[in-house]
């Protein structure tokens, strides 16, 4: 300790002579090319060494943040092989399936991710330029989808006379496509919590006041799975709302009809784009897609949105060769991590349920935001605790309704 202080002392005089030289700036001071340049090298060690003038907060802030920096570079590296892996594996899995081949356990990673146990990013006692953030744009409620209906379409949609008549409406619809009663009111009570009603969304339930996403209804659909299903299942609808045109008269046959029109534009504007999730998410995030997403509040059109949204993933599974009855907990696999991923568990032998991390199944960015698959990182696991949230909620006031309407 006593060496680097006298270094640094002896370097002070130094430092001040080179300073004084350089401000006097005339031809005859000027010093040889080699002298100057070594000069400089022993001014800037003098500010490093010294440094530069900082505090003590900021010269123990930068001393924690290279410390952090290694730690966590190293932890970077580690997470980035693992999850590497995990991208291969699942490559590795796609092609077997489509070369008809069997997939065993050394098709996964069976190691669980890494966590970062070291310290946090230090807090600068300095204040810092930070980036402006864009603004974010406000989710849109209720209000907002039926406003962009009435303003596009001049159209709003008929909501049900009270609760019981869209769960009864859901519940027939539902059955006559070919959805069990199980399925259907096991993933309603895990999505809502056996409690929500059929404009329920995201965030604005059990007293909350702010949406936290589009997501709304029995089943939790998106603008962008609105967007999709009028997309890929529109011409169910379509027919299905023709017949019960025909059966109607009067009054109710002319509100029937003009809904029919609108429901025809709305599929026609979403079949115009690839048939891609990103194009229907570009819809979904414009006026368009709200007033699309409008529909999921209409007596009519929201049953077959909601049961769509699983039967979608029924059909799948039954396409590929997968003919057993999924349980409502593999179900609602396929509705939360998408159709193809779903399925890589529902197909998994309960053997290797037991063995198989849920990183398998995810994204690295996803993963990390998802405590309950981090808590529960097996694939059994996983599907256990989704078993027993949906037999806590089916206890709950709207999944006994939910029953009763079948």
């Amino acid at each position: 300790m006593h060496h680097s202080i006298r270094k640094q002392l002896a370097l002070v005089p130094l430092a001040f002579v080179l300073l004084v030289s350089a401000a006097r700036g005339g031809e005859s001071d000027a010093l040889p090319p080699a002298v100057s340049n070594a000069n400089a090298q022993l001014l800037s060690q003098f500010f490093a060494q010294s440094g530069g003038g900082a505090s003590p907060a900021v010269l123990e802030y930068r001393r924690k943040l290279a410390e952090y920096q290694q730690i966590r570079g190293a932890f970077d590296a580690e997470a980035g092989a693992y999850w590497g892996q995990v991208t291969e594996k699942r490559r590795g899995r796609n092609a077997k399936r489509r070369s008809g081949q069997q997939i065993t356990l050394d098709d996964y990673v069976l190691d669980q991710p890494p966590v970062y146990t070291g310290p946090k990013r230090p807090v600068n006692p300095e204040p810092e330029e930070t980036p402006e953030r864009p603004t974010r744009k406000p989710l849109p409620v209720a209000s907002d989808l039926l406003r962009a209906a009435q303003d596009l379409y001049q159209f709003t949609p008929q909501r049900p006379t009270n609760e019981v008549e869209f769960k009864r409406a859901y519940a027939r619809y539902a059955l006559s496509s070919g959805l069990t009663r199980e399925q259907a009111v096991r993933v309603y009570s895990f999505e809502t919590g056996g409690t929500g009603n059929f404009d329920v969304q995201a965030g604005i339930e059990h007293g909350g006041k702010r949406a936290i996403s589009t997501a709304m209804g029995y089943n939790q659909l998106l603008t962008t799975n609105s967007v999709e299903l009028l997309a890929e299942q529109g011409h169910e609808f379509i027919r299905a709302l023709s017949d019960k045109v025909a059966r109607s008269s009067g009054p109710a046959r002319q509100s029937l009809e003009h809904k029919l029109g609108v429901l025809k534009k709305m599929v026609a504007h979403a079949k115009s784009v690839p048939d891609t999730w990103s194009e229907h998410e570009k819809i979904g995030d414009t006026a368009q897609g709200w007033a699309m997403h409008a529909m999921v509040l209409d007596i009519d059109i929201g049953p077959m949105l909601q049961t769509h949204k699983l039967l979608t993933s029924v059909l799948f599974a039954r396409a590929k060769g997968y003919t057993r009855p999924l349980t409502a907990a593999e179900l609602e696999m396929m509705n939360l991590t998408g159709d193809g991923t779903g399925l890589d568990m529902v197909t998994m032998p309960q053997a290797m349920r037991e063995q198989v991390p849920t990183s398998n199944f995810f994204q690295r960015g996803g993963y990390e935001r998802n405590p309950v698959a981090i808590r529960h990182n097996t694939v059994a696991k996983l599907l256990a605790v989704t078993d027993a949230r949906m037999d806590s909620n089916s206890n709950n006031s709207g999944a006994r309704e939910l029953t009763a309407a079948f």
